[in-house]
């Protein structure tokens, strides 16, 4: 399948971006876009193994962040420019040089995303996020063994078993693992909105890097 990386959507006559002022709408949109993102091997894999650090999937929040914010600040958005911000995502924060064209069909169905969600249309964002719940009930776990100083049997077995999902323990919670944490009783974190239908959003966490 080709991917046209000059499709593009563009704000209505007299409207200064491409945000909805319909607040579903963007809710759904925001989720939408973030599944496709989360939907993106490259970005996967590269958040699994940490190449980011231990920040990896904050960092892949904040990617989400910044391709939401071009469309609440520029009247035209097109592939093209969403492909770029990926990959200068990944070389910024993943420090990977993604080759393989696996970002343009992301872009493409972001922007498909936009247009369906304009059109009160959501049934690409509902298929999206069941295929991600999917993805993450059958993800398996990945154990990463730590190789060091000579150390007894048992010291060992502990490190090993502090490294899951490729992270120590207080990290080894995925951003979408937590969604379904009680907003009530932990408002500290910046969990996803919960909206009349049932769908969270995921909102973006810190501030835009330099």
């Amino acid at each position: 399948m080709e991917f046209d990386e000059t499709v593009y959507v563009e704000a209505p006559q007299g409207q200064g971006n491409l945000m909805f002022s319909d607040e579903k709408q963007q809710a759904r949109f925001e989720l939408g876009c973030s599944m496709m993102v989360y939907k993106w091997d490259a970005l996967d894999i590269a958040v699994d193994n940490q190449w980011g650090g231990p920040e990896s999937a904050e960092k892949r929040d904040w990617i989400t962040g910044i391709i939401v914010d071009l469309f609440k600040n520029e009247k035209i958005v097109d592939a093209a420019l969403l492909e770029e911000t990926l990959l200068y995502a990944m070389v910024d924060e993943f420090d990977t040089n993604v080759e393989d064209d696996s970002a343009l069909p992301i872009a493409t169905g972001i922007i498909q995303v936009y247009k369906d969600c304009a059109a009160q249309n959501y049934q690409i964002v509902e298929q999206l996020y069941l295929e991600w719940q999917s993805k993450e009930k059958n993800k398996p776990q990945r154990v990463i063994k730590v190789t060091g100083d000579d150390e007894s049997s048992s010291d060992e077995d502990d490190e090993d078993e502090e490294y899951m999902n490729g992270a120590t323990g207080e990290d080894t919670h995925m951003h979408y693992e937590e969604i379904d944490v009680d907003m009530e009783n932990d408002k500290s974190r910046s969990e996803p909105i919960v909206d009349d239908d049932g769908f969270e959003l995921v909102q973006k966490k810190g501030k835009r890097r330099n």
